[in-house]
């Protein structure tokens, strides 16, 4: 019975890591760009009480690669990547990639993300736009052109998310390091005047929230049934 409650709380502790991951992904739902996330649990099998019991391991949190819809907006500073690949954008934890293109221009002509994070360049440079110079125009190059002159070039780059990533805001993750910026590939580009939307999938969220949490419930009834088989073994005990 002891065993029993300890594969118990193994299975609660993987049941609460995914209700948390299900919850921020139907939070995003609606998020610009952002990847919703899910996680891998593998089978450890240790010695308990001189018994081999088979555990849930602590979990890992992957991100889903599948892409969102896009959706026009008209905005000539709202970009979407088409393919496998991301935006970079410099922020105080370092390089950050993106698949959120909602960028503006500032005063002076930089590009920023609309909290104001400096939007890269294939060279990992920030972006500098004419501020008098016209509606930016992007080219099937990458090129920025305004009225007609080349003015910048807006980077791609390639990533791929580890285990257990770490987000910046709702559509960053960490990079850790340079990453490596996409040239000459027809696999990958850009879109102007649209933005990439969530790949939530809110209705299967919805539905694997609902299974989880009546899960979640069905072990704690377990647990409490263990508990109550225990403390009546330990009174049938005591009473002999």
């Amino acid at each position: 019975m002891e065993t029993g409650l300890y594969v118990s709380l193994s299975a609660q502790m993987t049941r609460e890591a995914r209700l948390t991951t299900i919850a921020e992904n139907i939070a995003n739902a609606q998020t610009v760009g952002f990847k919703a996330g899910f996680v891998r649990f593998e089978e450890v099998v240790q010695e308990v009480s001189g018994e081999d019991v088979s555990f849930a391991s602590d979990g890992v949190e992957y991100l889903d690669p599948a892409s969102g819809g896009l959706e026009q907006t008209g905005n000539p500073l709202d970009f979407a990547v088409r393919g496998n690949a991301w935006f970079g954008i410099q922020t105080p934890a370092g390089t950050v990639v993106t698949r959120d293109g909602r960028f503006t221009m500032i005063d002076n002509g930089d590009l920023v993300t609309l909290s104001g994070y400096p939007v890269l360049d294939p060279g990992g440079a920030p972006i500098t736009l004419d501020p008098a110079g016209g509606v930016p125009e992007l080219g099937d190059d990458g090129f920025i052109r305004q009225n007609g002159r080349q003015v910048a070039a807006l980077g791609l780059f390639a990533f791929e998310p580890g285990p257990d990533f770490q987000r910046f805001g709702n559509s960053g993750i960490v990079v850790g390091g340079e990453p490596e910026p996409i040239v000459d590939n027809p696999d990958v580009g850009i879109v102007q005047a649209h933005v990439e939307l969530s790949n939530v999938d809110s209705l299967q969220e919805m539905t694997q929230l609902i299974m989880v949490q009546r899960s979640f419930e069905e072990a704690a009834s377990l647990m409490e049934t263990s508990e109550d088989s225990m403390k009546q073994l330990i009174r049938a005990l005591n009473s002999g």
